[in-house]
């Protein structure tokens, strides 16, 4: 017997990510689908095979629904992921948890009364160069690290937004509030903390809007790039840029710079790992590439999720892991 399980929010994300991981799942056997626009919510019932309610009550009060996928805008998170919560439902998130570290706690808070499990989306966590390079990392085979660089840069969510669109809710502050930091940056500053095992704890920023326009032909109210310098608390220092308006192939690479080498992650296409050993030793991991807006390949995110229900198991990416991260990217913007 497998669960049932619903989708707030019938963009993009829940289109190319959520929905068909989910269908792919051998314990899921309904998706039940909600959006504000009613005819997107039968639209993706229909191409997954689900069905579709008008009302978010719908979801809510329907005992039969285990969890629920909040993939709603960045503004209304700490509304739905805090009512399915309290309504008894596990919650998968997407990224960021909320617009603001206040917000988050609240979702947090409902997490804690309602003893259901709350997992956010950050699945750089689960891409097999990631987890190797982490493995490299606990083990120390290039001793301690020393800095990092990372960066995440595509065309923008105009290109990749269900309406493709310069109307985009990632353009407007009272619906995306952080932009690009909270668009792409949460997902590398994630990275960062999961790789090394630390948090980033000092934060000197620069970001604006630099190129992006509205549907006016206006300058957009959130920042379309940044670029960071950081100091985790164990005292290690590293970079990261975060962009819209990298007007070619998407980058989303990594470099950790340890005592004995260097890892190169994401910037080889042929060895998606490369060690580079301080006696000059090349080490190529032939793992997968990276889930691109171009390449949607499976991200790991919906297995791994359901996996913690089936089995009661705490979620790979946490609430409090979660808001570790926001905290960080609320410094950036405060910065």
């Amino acid at each position: 017997m497998g669960i049932k399980v619903g989708i707030i929010g019938c963009g993009s994300i829940a289109r190319l990510r959520h929905a068909p991981e989910y269908k792919d799942n051998r314990h899921v056997e309904e998706i039940v689908f909600f959006d504000r626009n009613f005819e997107r919510a039968k639209e993706l019932s229909k191409q997954f095979g689900g069905r579709a309610v008008e009302k978010v009550e719908d979801l809510y009060n329907d005992p039969s629904i285990v969890a629920i996928s909040d993939c709603s805008s960045n503004d209304a998170h700490h509304i739905y992921s805090t009512n399915a919560l309290l309504h008894g439902k596990h919650v998968l998130c997407e990224k960021p948890l909320a617009i603001s570290v206040e917000y988050a706690e609240k979702i947090l808070d409902a997490q804690r009364i309602s003893g259901k499990k709350l997992m956010v989306d950050h699945n750089q966590r689960f891409t097999r160069a990631h987890q190797k390079a982490k493995e490299l990392i606990d083990k120390k085979e290039l001793g301690e690290v020393l800095t990092f660089r990372t960066t995440f840069g595509h065309r923008g969510p105009e290109t990749w937004g269900v309406d493709k669109t310069n109307g985009t809710w990632f353009f407007r502050k009272d619906r995306s509030f952080t932009g690009v930091a909270g668009d792409l940056g949460i997902h590398k500053i994630d990275l960062i903390h999961y790789l090394l095992d630390d948090e980033v704890e000092d934060v000197h920023a620069f970001h604006g809007a630099l190129d992006k326009v509205n549907e006016l032909g206006k300058p957009i109210e959130v920042c379309d790039n940044v670029v960071c310098a950081l100091k985790t608390k164990k005292g290690r220092i590293g970079t990261a840029s975060f962009s819209w308006t990298y007007y070619g192939s998407e980058d989303n690479s990594t470099t950790i710079y340890c005592q004995n080498g260097i890892m190169k992650i994401y910037q080889d296409p042929n060895a998606q790992l490369r060690i580079e050993m301080k006696d000059g030793t090349v080490i190529k991991y032939e793992l997968e590439p990276i889930q691109t807006n171009e390449n949607q390949t499976k991200s790991g995110v919906i297995d791994s999720f359901v996996d913690a229900i089936i089995h009661d198991k705490e979620p790979t990416v946490t609430g409090e892991q979660a808001l570790a991260t926001l905290r960080v990217i609320e410094k950036i913007l405060l910065s």
